[in-house]
């Protein structure tokens, strides 16, 4: 190969280049607005119909609030295909000193541009007790709420506490002993059904 031929040859890889590069940060591009998170304890919810009689427990519920402004390439239609959020969830170990770390991530799907909604995971009551040592005190042994939220290749982090990602903090010790659930995973998967975002089923 002589000069002339390996400089053109060098000149259409660059342009090449140049060329995938804007293409992908195009296709993977995001502008979105994520709330600070909120947790609260929530009593299990009395469904009609049913004659057997108790006493409600709590639920901790962990929710944050979240708004797509424009996505790249342009959605025609108004909705983005997915979004990814993984949670993170900093809980006082009940054996000893310390936090174990609680993780989940959930797909949502059909999200509309341009309209806030919420997402949201919960602590069943079994979890609250064997965590807190009573059946309600579960917003009470919380350390911080957090995660990560995925949308066309864009990623923001959302946190409840001063210090940045403390899910990465190498004090916290990861466990799936209680395991977090989605919205559909509890009793509450039919309810405020327009105020949260479209969970992907299993398949």
């Amino acid at each position: 190969m002589n000069f002339k031929t390996f400089s053109k040859s060098l000149f259409i890889s660059l342009i090449a280049g140049i060329v995938a590069v804007g293409t992908a940060s195009v296709s993977a591009e995001a502008k979105f607005k994520v709330d600070k998170p909120d947790f609260d304890d929530l009593p299990s919810p009395a469904l009609g119909g049913s004659k057997k009689r108790f006493t409600p427990k709590d639920w901790l519920e962990v929710e944050v609030a979240f708004e797509i402004k424009d996505v790249r390439p342009v959605a025609k239609d108004g909705f983005v295909d997915q979004v990814e959020i993984r949670w993170y969830v900093a809980v006082e170990n009940p054996g000893g000193k310390g936090y174990w770390l609680l993780e989940k991530q959930v797909t949502h799907v059909n999200i509309e541009i341009g309209e806030k909604i919420y997402a949201s995971i919960y602590l069943s009551p079994s979890a609250v007790k064997r965590l807190s040592g009573g059946e309600r005190a579960g917003k009470s042994i919380v350390w911080g709420v957090g995660g990560e939220i995925t949308i066309n290749g864009t990623t923001e982090t959302f946190n409840s506490t001063s210090k940045k990602e403390f899910w990465k903090a190498a004090s916290l010790s990861r466990t799936d002993k209680v395991p977090l659930l989605n919205k559909d995973e509890t009793p509450f998967a039919n309810m405020w059904w327009d105020r949260y975002a479209e969970i992907q089923k299993r398949r």
